[in-house]
This record gives C-alpha cells, structure tokens and sequence, in this order.
C-alpha cells in the first residue's frame, strides 16, 4: 500500500528536522566524552610533549634577598639545570595554596642524595617568595624568579605547583602535574628520580 502523500508531506520537515539534530548531538556527545577524558583520573599523570627532549634552556636571576646559610642563593643561569647531574625542578609561587599542602614534602625530599631540587619562583612578589620560604623552610639549592611566566610557558607549565626530573643528558625525563603528596612522592616522583640517577651517562660526559 502506497504511502499517504499528505503524512509523507507533514512527516518530510520533521525528519529534517532531526537529520539536522544528530551532527549537534555526536558533538555534545564527544565533547562530554573529550572532557570527562580530560579531568577524570589522577592530575599527576598528565603527559607532557616535553618528555624525552632537552629540557628548555632556563637563564632565570636569583629571588633577591634570599639566602641560605649566610650564603646567597643562586638563581638559573643557562646550563644550570640537568647537565652532568640529575636535577629536580619545582615551580612554585608564595600566593599557591597546594604549594604549602606539598613544601613538607620538598624538604623531605631536599634531604636525599644524588640529585640536585631547584625551584622556579612563578610570577610572585620577591618580598612573599623570601617570607614563604622563610617561614617553610628552604629546600632548594637554587632559586630562579620567572617573573613574566615566560620560561614556564616554554616548559609546557599547566599551573603551579609541577615538578620535573631532568636527566644527566639534559633531557626531561618525568614531570608531576599538582602538588607532591605522600603516596606520589614514595610511588611516582621518587622512582622516576631513581630511574634517572641510574641511567648510564651521556656519551663524552
């Protein structure tokens, strides 16, 4: 039996109608999908397009005032970071709240041989970057001020705190995206910074 032309006729604007409707649904659907992907699961195991390449060359100036066993502490010149020994790069700033939640945990770790922990001061005061780490303590044996946030673009830097381990080649071997915690200090950041330490040295070092 043939079809009613006037139901054919009503039902033509409808289907349109949802023919146009499913290019908008699967979008919806991959975007929901996209940022569930995006902001599920454990922070920290971010990847980072930097892994495996020379770490960005940093020439960041000491936190002025800032001193350590009556001696000042340096900053980041070009070539401090990564060559010849394992390094360990913090950023951090004195306004960021998780960087207090994880600061315990840098100076627990500033006690461990092997390596050498440094931090990047990210666009802060020089005045609060000296009294936070006056009042928690100074983990790091130096201290770089990114004022502009410059050198943080360059190292891919989500948001503060992160963390990175640069290998004895200079290359970037890990990065921790959040504040260090127990549990990611003794299961992921210490045994990336065992890994590195054991990795043999470059060629002609």
């Amino acid at each position: 039996m043939a079809d009613d032309p006037a139901a054919v006729a009503q039902g033509s604007p409808l289907r349109r109608r949802l023919l146009l409707l499913v290019p908008l649904v699967l979008f919806l659907a991959l975007a929901a999908l996209f940022y569930g992907r995006l902001f599920s699961g454990d922070p920290a195991r971010l990847p980072s397009a930097l892994i495996g390449h020379p770490a960005p060359t940093l020439d960041l100036p000491p936190l002025d005032g800032l001193a350590r066993a009556g001696a000042p502490v340096p900053g980041l010149p070009a070539g401090s970071v990564g060559k010849g020994g394992v390094t360990v790069l913090n950023v951090f700033a004195s306004w960021c709240v998780p960087c207090r939640d994880e600061h315990p945990y840098l100076v627990q770790l500033s006690q461990m041989p092997g390596f050498r922990l440094v931090g990047l001061n990210y666009k802060d005061d020089a005045g609060n970057a000296r009294r936070f780490l006056g009042t928690f303590g100074n983990p790091y044996a130096a201290v770089g001020v990114d004022a502009n946030g410059r050198a943080a673009i360059e190292w891919g830097v989500y948001g503060v705190p992160e963390t990175f381990v640069i290998g004895r080649d200079g290359r970037i071997a890990y990065k921790y995206v959040g504040p260090i915690d127990a549990d990611g200090l003794r299961d992921r950041l210490l045994p990336e910074i065992e890994k590195a330490i054991a990795a043999p040295a470059p060629a002609g070092s």
